[in-house]
């Protein structure tokens, strides 16, 4: 059942990878258009949500921001606890290798990130920004060209993305939340104390979605990321069923939530974030500090930072490399983890928050997506070798196999 769970997870996120693309692309074409003023126009355009006496007023940016993409981390933290109680984290040998793979994979962009800002000046506080991996994307590139490629890679793949966007959570809890409003946190932990009591009991649906609601509107009042209490609720939700029932609330909420994240709120994010005007664009702003040292932090501290944990993993025997996996495939795995795109996208919007439209938030996406584009290039030639190459490996055995058979019929 883990397995499909875990299958299924794999089909949705490479086959939505490509709708975000396609929602990349719109918005790029969209923003260097005659329709880019309403482009940008509409993003910052305030939208109010009343409920009886209950009341919110954001920029559509912002609601995609902290409502939208408060669902992606409910459903984020849904599968990391799924994963770590009934799938592929429950077991401590396979979690080594992935979990430093991904450790490696956070360290080595803050320190290229870093050495930037030494050498070429860039902003200090946007060194969290190339450390998140993309999960969709990067199944989706690999979905292209890993066609042969042992399945265990897709596993240490996923398992990698997994950790890593618990990292970038922690990180997005403890970097961006400020100003913190106490009476509307403390409601949000006595919501979230009570869910995780009640929930042992029968409750129906209703009750997890009113209780989800009510949590995330307390997070807006209390100024703190609505990601950080998503994954908070999500730990509450039972990952077993009970007698009468045939699937538990946990697994229920992932069948029904998954593809509504996968083409709906990804892809919109996507329109949302990757909107960038060339209009005007200088090459000293193409090149800027802080586009570079985002690029180069996806690129070479991602592939860097992952393949030296593996290797260093394996060096100390406290991991394996993916069963069946050569090191250039694991290699091509590593480049793959740099594209960062839509994660890196939203860390870059809190670490640097202002308009869509704003300097920062320009160098920011041109950082984001050449990094994402290197990253994911490079990948795909890397393992379409690899895959290349194994496929001859295994004809050359098939022939050698079948040479004996061969001389004793000629006998």
């Amino acid at each position: 059942m883990a397995r499909k769970l875990t299958l299924d997870f794999l089909r949705t996120e490479a086959a939505s990878g490509m709708v975000l693309g396609l929602a990349a692309m719109a918005a790029l074409v969209v923003a260097n258009s005659a329709l880019g003023g309403a482009y940008f126009g509409w993003l910052k355009s305030y939208h109010t949500l009343q409920v009886g006496p209950l009341v919110l007023e954001m920029t559509i940016s912002d609601w995609i921001k902290e409502g939208l993409m408060a669902l992606f981390f409910l459903i984020v933290g849904l599968e990391i606890k799924y994963e770590i109680l009934k799938g592929e984290l429950s077991d401590p040998k396979r979690l080594a290798t992935p979990v430093l793979a991904a450790l490696g994979g956070m360290v080595g962009p803050a320190l290229v990130y870093l050495i930037l800002v030494q050498t070429v000046g860039a902003p200090l506080g946007g060194w969290p920004i190339p450390l998140a991996t993309d999960i969709a994307f990067a199944l989706a590139v690999f979905a292209l060209v890993g066609r042969g490629l042992p399945s265990s890679l897709r596993v240490f793949l996923l398992t990698l993305a997994i950790v890593d966007d618990l990292g970038a959570i922690a990180l997005i809890a403890v970097l961006f939340s400020s100003g913190v409003q106490w009476i509307p946190l403390m409601g949000v932990l006595a919501l979230l104390t009570a869910g995780a009591v009640v929930g042992r009991r029968r409750v129906s649906a209703p009750f997890w979605v009113l209780g989800f609601a009510a949590v995330w509107y307390l997070t807006v009042l209390a100024g703190i990321s609505t990601s950080l209490t998503a994954v908070a609720f999500a730990m509450i939700v039972p990952v077993n069923p009970r007698p009468e029932m045939r699937r538990s609330p946990l697994k229920s909420a992932m069948h029904d939530l998954h593809p509504w994240n996968a083409y709906l709120i990804m892809p919109l994010f996507a329109f949302a974030k990757a909107g960038v005007s060339f209009a005007g664009l200088s090459i000293a702003q193409a090149t800027a500090p802080l586009v570079l040292a985002v690029a180069l932090g996806l690129f070479l501290g991602k592939q860097a930072g992952v393949m030296g944990a593996v290797w260093l993993a394996t060096a100390l025997k406290i991991g394996k490399r993916p069963s069946r996996a050569s090191w250039l495939q694991v290699y091509g795995i590593s480049l793959l983890c740099g594209v960062g795109f839509t994660m890196s996208l939203f860390i870059g919007v809190l670490a640097f928050p202002g308009a869509v439209d704003s300097p920062q938030q320009v160098e920011v996406k041109l950082g984001v997506i050449g990094g994402s584009l290197l990253s994911g290039i490079a990948a795909a030639l890397v393992l379409g070798i690899a895959a290349s190459n194994r496929r001859a490996e295994s004809a050359v055995r098939s022939v050698d196999t079948d040479v004996p058979t061969a001389n004793i019929d000629a006998r």
